[in-house]
């Protein structure tokens, strides 16, 4: 029974889950289609590059789903989504891992030059950093954990899932350099998700306020990509700003994220005919966390 319950596919109680099974092979297709792209030269002329990127991308595509597990539980009420948590996280891990995996063989494994580049560049610093938080949240996401480190103690390391996640979305973009738009519009998410975290302790996780909450989501992620371009970039961000409200450019992140961001309210609309039992709350040894 015990290896069973160990096997992605299987739920605690040994039984084989379609949900489980369904999303381990969704996990896992990326890194397939990655894999056949570079055995049979589908990568472009720089395919370890091409890897590269794609590797980090679907690792915080990853995390962000991750998070995105509790706010529907607690909309649904459906307890099963929680089979799948510490999978998605521990995939995000797994595609960071490859990713810098990838880094090591484009650079010959010369993990001197590796140490040296990770020190010396800032992007690779703070990606490294939230690495290393990632795998620690990882390594600590299996019961065996909980009961070592206490309930509280580890919700309060499982905690640093919200800081790594910035750290990666900064990582990332930075490395994309001018066109950040991708990572733009997942912050954009990621401050919707803290988002549905904030309503629910007020008791206003309703489909009004998370209508709001959408709309609070594009002019947010309008503000981080100004930001970004003010800061980080030579280009004018008044200009990019005031694209946002060109119809001809349409759609913009901020768009992306505010549309992205309405399935939150259209999911409350649609709870009724999710379940008829009372909606958890974000309380409990189990609630928090990358992959617990």
């Amino acid at each position: 029974m015990t290896s069973l319950v160990s096997f992605p596919v299987f739920d605690r109680q040994g039984r084989f889950s379609p949900l489980k099974a369904a999303f381990l092979l969704a996990v896992t297709l990326p890194g397939l289609w990655i894999g056949w792209r570079l055995a049979t030269g589908g990568m472009g002329a720089k395919p370890i590059t091409a890897a590269l990127h794609e590797t980090g991308l679907w690792s915080v595509r990853l995390l962000l789903v991750t998070l995105l597990v509790t706010p529907l539980r607690a909309l649904t009420g459906q307890n099963r989504l929680l089979q799948v948590r510490r999978m998605l996280g521990v995939s995000a891990l797994a595609y960071a891992l490859i990713h810098l995996g990838l880094y090591v063989f484009d650079l010959k494994f010369d993990l001197v030059k590796v140490a040296s580049e990770i020190i010396l560049r800032f992007y690779l610093t703070i990606g490294f950093a939230a690495l290393m938080a990632m795998a620690v949240l990882g390594a600590t996401s299996f019961d065996s954990s909980i009961r070592k480190l206490g309930a509280e103690n580890w919700n309060r390391l499982h905690s640093l899932v919200y800081p790594l996640a910035l750290l990666t979305l900064w990582h990332g973009a930075l490395q994309s350099k001018i066109d950040a738009s991708e990572h733009i519009v997942m912050t954009g998410l990621f401050l919707a998700l803290l988002g549905t975290r904030f309503l629910r302790r007020l008791g206003r996780l309703t489909p009004l306020w998370l209508l709001g909450l959408a709309l609070v989501t594009a002019l947010a992620t309008s503000l981080v990509e100004y930001g970004w371009y003010a800061l980080a970039t030579g280009l004018p961000a008044g200009r990019i700003f005031a694209a946002n409200l060109m119809l001809e450019l349409v759609p913009r992140p901020a768009h992306i994220a505010g549309m992205l961001a309405l399935a939150l309210p259209l999911v409350a609309l649609a709870a009724p005919w999710f379940s008829s039992a009372p909606k958890p709350g974000y309380s409990g040894t189990r609630q928090r966390g990358v992959t617990g």
